[in-house]
């Protein structure tokens, strides 16, 4: 997916964007926390950018045809029997039909409803971060991360209530995963050696205002999220006979406590800047006003070329690069 800006539009509101992104490889590797390492330790699903690769570095929106990278750990389901099967990705509900996988995107500076009048600072070329992290290893801990979330879903359009961990029961219209970013910048640094500290969470619930910046990170940028849909309902009749939940992240996770995202800014030029000095909500924002989005079909025709050959597909006896 690639967006360009076509016009300079300043207004006292800010845009809130929302757009799908389609499943552009799912493969070892990360660029972010273990650059140059083929493959990384465990499986990621990717959108967005066919440049990806294991090294990513410097302005990746002139390095594809399809830029900014996002990517997080895939499910599984466990088998009674211990065999994995990867779980399927499933697109939103007020997304195109046809969407390959991948992933629901938001851009916004408010909340769901409202798009705020708060000037909001584009990430700049270079930048990255991440959230969450995989050795997250209790209930509490989980409870702590504002913003990373599932929801057991009744339909496509359920949105609460949110859990700090895997549902407990089958789920009639599968789980989505939440990764809400922090907003707030130190204003210097691209990056930071855990990728997380040039960066503040002042995150709250769901789609709720996050609070203000800290003097410390006082640059407020847009309050980026994702949204993963999971297949889960087509495993429900093998749901375990002890009632144990059988869902598990690529790392090896049965709770869901270390969910975590990986986000690599790639927009072209200054369009994402362009777009957030916007006052447009969510599919108001494309067909030039003032962005240009593609179809479906060339989303789906965008994909990162594979370096990392294993099965991931069909039954397995452990995780791809686990030992489980």
């Amino acid at each position: 997916m690639r967006w360009t800006s076509l016009a300079t539009l300043v207004a006292p509101a800010q845009a809130a964007l929302r757009f799908g992104c389609s499943t552009v490889s799912i493969q070892r590797l990360d660029p972010v926390v273990e650059p140059g390492s083929i493959p990384s330790a465990h499986l990621h699903q990717i959108v967005g950018g066919n440049a990806f690769n294991a090294s990513m570095n410097g302005d990746i929106g002139n390095q594809g045809t399809c830029t900014t990278a996002y990517w997080t750990a895939v499910m599984f389901f466990k088998h009674e029997n211990g065999s994995y099967k990867k779980v399927p990705i499933m697109p939103n509900a007020a997304l195109p039909n046809g969407i390959n996988g991948g992933m629901t995107v938001y851009y916004t500076q408010k909340d769901f409803n409202n798009n705020g009048n708060q000037k909001i600072t584009a990430f700049k070329p270079g930048f990255r971060m991440t959230v969450g992290s995989p050795t997250t290893s209790s209930l509490d801990q989980a409870k702590g991360h504002a913003g990373l979330r599932f929801v057991c879903l009744s339909d496509k359009n359920t949105r609460f209530p949110e859990l700090p961990d895997f549902p407990t029961k089958p789920c009639k219209g599968g789980i989505m995963t939440v990764h809400h970013f922090p907003s707030c910048w130190d204003g210097k640094n691209l990056d930071s050696p855990d990728h997380q500290s040039h960066m503040y969470s002042t995150t709250k619930e769901a789609f709720a205002e996050a609070g203000p910046c800290p003097s410390t990170h006082p640059v407020r940028m847009p309050q980026l999220a994702y949204e993963t849909l999971w297949d889960t309902a087509q495993f429900a009749n093998m749901w375990p006979k002890d009632g144990k939940n059988p869902f598990v992240l690529s790392f090896g996770d049965e709770h869901g406590y270390g969910t975590h995202a990986d986000y690599m800014f790639g927009w072209k030029g200054d369009s994402l800047q362009k777009a957030m000095d916007d006052k447009c909500m969510f599919n108001a924002c494309e067909n030039g006003k003032p962005l240009k989005s593609q179809n479906v079909a060339a989303m789906n025709a965008c994909a990162a070329k594979k370096t990392v050959t294993e099965n991931i597909d069909g039954w397995m006896d452990k995780l791809p690069g686990m030992n489980m």
